[in-house]
């Protein structure tokens, strides 16, 4: 499988990486014996990046990805989140501190490779939504000082939120990635927004983050599953899967991916959803890509997918 650098990272990450969250749900609520035998098959097939968070199933997806890796004697990049709540605010550096050491705990390691802000960014501090001066003077600060200790290699932030926010993030050049949201159903973060699509327009964040340097992770690839072209969700998978930005709800997407199925009958890909795939590893600014798993056949269609390679040129045309 192809790797492609992490940016200032240095990082050689596979172009496919694993998404061990509750949207595919295989890690958050699945039979050990199945997350084992997908985490065996991903590294089979050359995917070395597995992305995680504390907030999945409440901690299980951690749990359980760091109960297989440590099965499996696996030597790959982890990624893992932190988020903060209200009541952080009075002390962010103790939240952030707080946050590592519960992961680590849960994933049985001493350090992680990357460690991400899991806040929606905004301008002003709402909530969940966190101040964007808040994440460059004190998230920063507190998680450089974990980089310094050992307990990550890196740091980063989930690009949700604003987008003026996001895209002021990653011209500070503070953080080392960013996770960047990316689909054939909102590519603004990779050109220009087509006209009447509805959604935010990330500003072709994908290149800004090139400009700094800073390695890109994409996730909601399909957004979400709509990409699938269906309403139906696999059991484990989370049944109830609001937007980013995208259109205002899940059948919505849905609808839109649907006009994208000419291009499957026309032979362009087999499915829409290897077609969402291969229309964001096409994007030369992409480091890696998440796709979340329900079963062993998600994965192995996703591996696919990549193996194919990017989109002609053809093709992307027509999808802008």
């Amino acid at each position: 499988m192809q790797r492609r650098r992490l940016g200032r990272t240095g990082l050689q990450v596979s172009v496919l990486g694993y998404g061990a969250g509750a949207v595919g749900g295989l890690f958050t609520k699945g039979a050990a014996a199945d997350q084992e035998r997908a985490m065996a098959r991903a590294i089979e097939a050359g995917i070395n990046y597995f992305d995680t968070a504390a907030i999945y199933g409440n901690g299980e997806s951690e749990r359980n990805l760091g109960r297989a890796l440590k099965a499996l004697k696996a030597n790959v990049v982890v990624g893992t989140k932190v988020r903060l709540g209200a009541e952080h605010r009075k002390d962010v550096a103790g939240a952030i501190v707080r946050g590592m050491e519960e992961s680590l705990k849960r994933l049985g390691r001493d350090h992680v490779d990357l460690f991400q802000l899991h806040n929606p960014l905004a301008a002003q501090d709402a909530g969940d939504k966190l101040a964007v001066d808040i994440a460059l003077e004190q998230v920063v600060p507190a998680m450089e000082k974990l980089k310094a200790s050992g307990k990550t290699r890196f740091i980063g932030f989930s690009g949700v939120g604003e987008p003026a926010a996001l895209l002021r993030a990653v011209d500070s050049k503070l953080f080392d990635t960013v996770q960047v949201v990316y689909n054939a159903l909102n590519p603004s973060a990779g050109g220009p927004m087509p006209a009447g699509t509805p959604g935010l327009d990330y500003g072709r964040l994908l290149d800004k983050a090139k400009a700094a340097d800073a390695g890109t992770i994409v996730i909601r690839a399909l957004a979400g599953g709509a990409l699938s072209g269906t309403t139906d969700r696999h059991p484990l998978a989370m049944q109830d899967v609001p937007p980013i930005g995208s259109a205002p709800d899940f059948a919505s997407d849905v609808a839109r991916a649907k006009g994208l199925e000419p291009l499957v009958r026309e032979g362009v890909a087999g499915s829409l959803t290897e077609l969402g795939e291969r229309f964001v590893i096409s994007h030369p600014a992409v480091s890696t890509m998440l796709i979340g798993y329900s079963t062993l056949d998600h994965l192995e269609a996703a591996i696919a997918a990549v193996e194919k390679g990017p989109l002609p040129d053809a093709a992307l045309k027509r999808l802008r």
